[in-house]
């Protein structure tokens, strides 16, 4: 368990963190979502003892971070967003000295045979870490961090700078994880989040505007459902066709033409999927649909969302 209360965190007169309180249940996977510079990495410093609060506490396990911050951090596997790789040693090297940094005090080559099996580095480690692609640096940063069997690991951005395939490793490895282990993920990502995790905890300008399990803020994003279609036909028939549709909330077009194509953008509400609807009114007009596809939600317009509940609520 983790109970974080009150945490303020100054640097000069600008707060990094105002007074955020959120805790975190033994076996969770919680997200931490919110832009770069929203507080997340400060948070993630102080849980784990490398940054002092300016006011409140953090308890970890019933244990102060910063009465007994060494107790804590035997507890905590923590990967920060640049790993501290030694990219001059081998993989192998690396990892032997993590864990004789840590005092770990179980068969060594066992323990980190099994590591480099769960994180799959098991080819790469002879190798030299300066000679690993960015997927296999972070994986090697994940193995470091889960070295010793902490009860609880904490991620910040661990798929920043991934490629797609490399994204998809590292989300299924830490669902691995979350297995055995209690994780803290952050990320300025939505759709990280909600792949992984089962609650959400977000944060903007250093304060807490939502704190949900994951079904309930989707439900919240999924209120407005919005998909992105190319339609060849006259560009302002096609946008009154679309926006009258039932349920149709919005239609925006870009107003690039490709041939006689449009991109139009549109949004729709209530239960249900209006694109069968679309597709039989637009081939009765004999205006063929050239692509579609899904738009997904981003973290501005969740936030906007979380805005008007919250002035709805009020």
């Amino acid at each position: 368990m983790i109970e974080i209360k009150n945490l303020v965190r100054k640097f000069g007169s600008k707060y990094a963190l105002d007074d955020i309180s959120f805790t975190v249940r033994d076996g969770d996977i919680v997200g931490f979502l919110g832009p770069n510079g929203a507080g997340k990495s400060t948070t993630m410093n102080i849980i784990t003892g490398y940054l002092s609060p300016t006011s409140g506490n953090v308890l970890v396990n019933g244990i102060d971070v910063f009465e007994e911050p060494t107790k804590v951090k035997k507890l905590i596997g923590f990967l920060p967003e640049q790993p501290p790789l030694y990219v001059d040693m081998t993989v192998w090297e690396y990892l032997s000295f993590v864990f004789d940094l840590k005092g770990c005090d179980f068969n060594k080559r066992a323990h980190l045979d099994e590591v480099c099996e769960l994180v799959k580095i098991h080819d790469v480690k002879k190798r030299l870490i300066k000679n690993l692609s960015k997927g296999y640096k972070q994986r090697v940063g994940i193995a470091s961090a889960i070295i010793g069997n902490p009860e609880i690991i904490i991620l910040d951005e661990p798929t920043v700078g991934l490629d797609p395939m490399q994204v998809i490793e590292v989300r299924n490895l830490i669902r691995s994880l979350g297995k055995k282990h209690t994780i803290i993920l952050s990320s300025h990502i939505l759709s990280e989040v909600q792949s992984v995790c089962s609650r959400i905890v977000v944060i903007k300008d250093g304060k807490i505007i939502a704190d949900e399990n994951t079904p309930k803020l989707n439900k919240v994003i999924g209120q407005d459902n919005k998909f992105q279609v190319r339609v060849a036909g006259p560009q302002k028939e096609v946008h009154n066709l679309l926006r009258s549709i039932h349920s149709v909330r919005n239609v925006t077009c870009d107003g690039v033409r490709d041939g006689d194509t449009y991109t139009y953008v549109v949004e729709y509400s209530g239960v249900g999927d209006i694109r069968k609807i679309m597709f039989r009114e637009l081939a009765n007009k004999g205006w063929p649909i050239m692509a579609m596809e899904g738009v997904s939600t981003s973290l501005e317009d969740l936030f906007v969302k979380l805005m008007q509940r919250e002035k709805e609520d009020n």
